[in-house]
């Protein structure tokens, strides 16, 4: 769907804001429809096609949280923007909690809103898609394991739903912790070979001789150990998937017989002139920059391309803010029920400090402060004090965490200085972080420095 086809319901009691909205969003290439209250927003849904609601939070008759709640009953997956202008961060607080999926302040930067509505948008289209891709499949596309409604994290479904048929080999790259083995598994799972085993091999952990053995088998009294024939892992995969995680790290008389698998299927096992066919998929992982590898002679170039057939690259965490606490909240359940805790989630300084986090570890890095958290928690929920010291000594404003009664404007500053913070004063970064452009960023800054404020 095309953004002139897009529809944009603004709910406002405002005549003269609706009407400027309705011309900026207008100009942007959206279709705009209106309503002065929620009743009367409820009313338009019911008979036009609409894709996103800008919804005022103060209005009369029905007022924008009871109108979100009735909305998010029908259609949970219309993305609902919140404006106030009113009252304390606990109603921009509230709204979230009620299913809105962002809040914009009055008086509106109207650039932060068409970039807000933009992305929403582009979210809603992606998981529109993966889900038809999947429908068109026959088959309905398990991502529970891949948690997150970010912009990355739907990219990285779309992919995974449109390759996973299909029987190319895929080199799946990224940082370390970022989920390389549960894509690997999700494209096994919604292959053809599903039927197949998924067998796995790191080759990173492996000496040279006895990665060669793994993989391709061994005869009897071929080195020194050998006391009976062995299959290797090509032979267990066959007719199914064949992970190599850490791929990178295979040494060059390892990658020539691999180079001949992929490209005739044929193998002999060490100790052995006998050649073997087999019938496996191969799904390739690596953290490190296989075409640098290549520039440095470390890593066959002919390999390469036989293996980059696809490829899938997964986002850092620090690249999907609004999947963090996900994430977080997702593993607090269950390290909790695992535990035999009762936990109510995590405490105001803890989140902040957890979202201004970079994350070198990734996913696998939050796991395990989750946990540990869980674990070493004294109260109904996870406080700051809880977390692991590489969280507890990250810079923080403590003086400007949010608390109840904390206005807009106050909160608005206290992310920007800790997402700056988090950045090492990176603004282009930060932008992209919080989900601004760098000059709306960089306006807000000189209105804090106005009032005296010194920010990273």
């Amino acid at each position: 769907m095309s953004a002139r086809q897009q529809t944009v319901l603004v709910v406002d009691d405002e005549r003269g804001h609706r009407l400027m909205l309705r011309a900026h969003l207008e100009d942007a290439g959206y279709r705009v429809i209106d309503a002065a209250d929620g009743e009367a927003a409820l009313v338009q849904l019911e008979s036009e096609p609409v894709e996103l609601v800008l919804m005022d939070q103060v209005m009369p008759r029905m007022d924008g949280l009871s109108a979100l709640k009735r909305v998010k009953a029908q259609r949970p997956e219309l993305p609902v923007l919140m404006m106030t202008a009113f009252g304390s961060i606990d109603n921009a607080v509230t709204a979230l909690k009620e299913g809105a999926d962002d809040y914009l302040t009055k008086p509106l930067d109207v650039e932060e809103v068409l970039i807000k509505v933009g992305r929403r948008l582009e979210q809603a289209r992606l998981a529109r898609q993966v889900e038809e891709q999947a429908r068109r499949l026959g088959e309905r596309f398990d991502f529970s394991a891949l948690i997150g409604e970010s912009h990355p994290m739907l990219r990285l479904k779309e992919s995974l739903a449109l390759v996973a048929p299909t029987q190319a080999t895929v080199l799946i790259t990224g940082e370390s912790g970022t989920g390389k083995e549960v894509a690997a598994q999700i494209l096994h799972q919604h292959s053809k070979r599903a039927k197949g085993p998924l067998v796995g091999v790191n080759c990173a952990a492996l000496p040279e001789s006895l990665l060669e053995s793994e993989l391709f088998g061994h005869e009897k009294g071929s080195f020194t150990g050998a006391t009976a024939r062995r299959d290797g892992r090509f032979k267990t995969a066959d007719g199914g998937t064949l992970f190599l995680d850490e791929v990178g790290e295979m040494s060059p008389s390892t990658q020539a017989k691999l180079l001949r698998v992929l490209q005739d299927g044929e193998y002999s096992p060490v100790g052995s002139d006998k050649v073997y066919t087999c019938d496996v998929r191969v799904i390739a992982a690596t953290n490190r920059d296989l075409q640098q590898a290549v520039r440095d002679s470390e890593f066959r170039e002919d390999l390469f391309y036989r293996l980059n057939v696809i490829n899938i690259e997964m986002p850092p965490l620090r690249q999907r803010g609004e999947d963090i606490m996900l994430l977080a909240d997702h593993f607090l359940r269950r390290f909790a029920a695992q535990n035999q805790r009762r936990l109510g989630g995590f405490g105001q300084n803890a989140r902040l400090r957890m979202l201004a986090y970079r994350w070198p570890g990734n996913v696998r890095e939050l796991i395990n402060a989750v946990e540990r958290a869980v674990i070493m928690s004294r109260g109904p929920q996870v406080e700051l004090e809880d977390l692991p010291s590489s969280l507890q000594s990250q810079p923080a404003v403590d003086q400007m965490l949010l608390r109840p009664g904390l206005s807009v404007r106050q909160a608005e500053k206290t992310l920007i200085i800790l997402t700056l913070e988090a950045t090492a004063g990176n603004r282009t970064q930060a932008a992209q972080m919080l989900g601004i452009t760098r000059k709306t960023l960089q306006n807000k800054i000189k209105e804090y420095e106005a009032e005296g404020e010194r920010l990273p």
